[in-house]
């Protein structure tokens, strides 16, 4: 069961027209966006006599509008406007979130808020289940939603590739690993459904809806920056898996190299006499030390050398964060230009349907 959209009606304004009017901005929050229509009061009333008729058995909402005042206009009583627009936010909030859905399901109540058809839920959630598969997306509004799917995904293993970089024990580095590795195979199975579906076009697996081709030109892009987002993330999950294979391989060597440093050191000491060091080759630092001296004076440097590689590691992991973060909000900018570029196409598809009607009218 999908989640309804939070609706709201904060505000009210008076038309801009020789006939003023109040118009109430209507605030619609969904899960990937936000946005405001505008409405005025014979819509309401528009809207409840068809969600009355369309609706099983002609059963009214559980909530009427507010009725008309005849001796009072909205446009010159703002106390009249101010419980008007209580009165309707309280009718389509009680529509909205009764759990009898006959009002909701109609098609009076989708196109009053311009929600998607209510078929489309379904066909997305049957071709999220199908493409587990690789099947192909072939309906082009569940394409657009199985995309930002999969943008989910690859944003997903992006986290969990940066939290098994944070990690610091083992077993957290292990479980990010496999969490990130489960996002990517997702993404790659969706990344062949959409592909596919796009290469599905020629056969008329569209239906009746039909893409231009700057269109199909613009979904094999996004397709093409996918697949490269998710071959960088793999690459460079098996990167680090990698490099911590080297750094134990290379710890437990140093760890024998030293251990083998210190016997060696010490049984030459036992041989030699302290005499046996050549003195042009010695420093300030180590001329006044005997053998056993020389050896803490190298393990110090050691140390010091290991703190200054850790200070070296900490300042590029930080700069890896910040280029992870600005990576994401790329993204997110991306994804608000695609739905903005969504909004166009449809308020344009309304314009030529308006066009035409005018044309049959003149």
């Amino acid at each position: 069961m999908t989640s309804q959209p939070e609706i709201a009606i904060p505000s009210t304004s008076t038309s801009i027209s020789s006939k003023p009017y109040t118009i109430y901005n209507i605030t619609l929050r969904l899960p990937l966006r936000t946005f405001t229509l505008h409405k005025r009061y014979s819509e309401f009333t528009t809207l409840h006599t068809a969600l009355t008729s369309q609706s099983s058995g002609n059963q009214p909402p559980p909530v009427t509008p507010p009725p008309k005042s005849y001796f009072s206009s909205t446009t010159k009583s703002p106390a009249l406007a101010e419980s008007r627009r209580i009165a309707l936010e309280k009718y389509v909030q009680a529509i909205n979130t009764d759990a009898d859905d006959r009002w909701r399901n109609t098609s009076a109540w989708r196109s009053f808020l311009n929600l998607p058809s209510s078929n489309v839920s379904h066909r997305h959630h049957a071709a999220v289940n199908g493409a587990v598969s690789g099947q192909p997306i072939t309906d082009p509004v569940v394409w657009l939603d199985y995309h930002r799917d999969l943008k989910t995904s690859l944003h997903d293993a992006r986290l969990q590739i940066t939290k098994r970089d944070q990690a610091t024990s083992a077993q957290a580095q292990h479980e990010s690993s496999a969490a990130a590795k489960k996002h990517l195979v997702k993404a790659g199975t969706m990344i062949q459904g959409l592909e596919q579906g796009l290469k599905n076009l020629g056969n008329d697996s569209w239906g009746k809806e039909s893409l231009g081709d700057g269109e199909m030109r613009r979904r094999k892009d996004l397709v093409e920056s996918a697949k490269k987002e998710r071959e960088g993330l793999e690459n460079l999950l098996n990167a680090m898996a990698t490099k911590s294979s080297l750094d134990g391989a290379i710890a437990q060597a140093t760890a024998g190299d030293r251990e083998k440093l210190v016997n060696a050191q010490g049984h030459q000491d036992s041989k030699k006499p302290s005499t046996g060091r050549v003195l042009g080759k010695e420093t300030d630092r180590t001329r006044a030390l005997d053998n056993q001296g020389v050896l803490q004076l190298q393990q110090q440097l050691m140390r010091e050398q290991d703190e200054d590689v850790d200070v070296l590691a900490a300042a590029v992991a930080r700069q890896k964060q910040i280029g992870i973060e600005i990576q994401e909000e790329l993204a997110v900018q991306k994804d608000m230009l695609e739905l903005m570029d969504e909004d166009v196409d449809r308020v344009q598809g309304k314009i030529d349907v308006a066009r035409k009607r005018i044309g049959k009218i003149s």
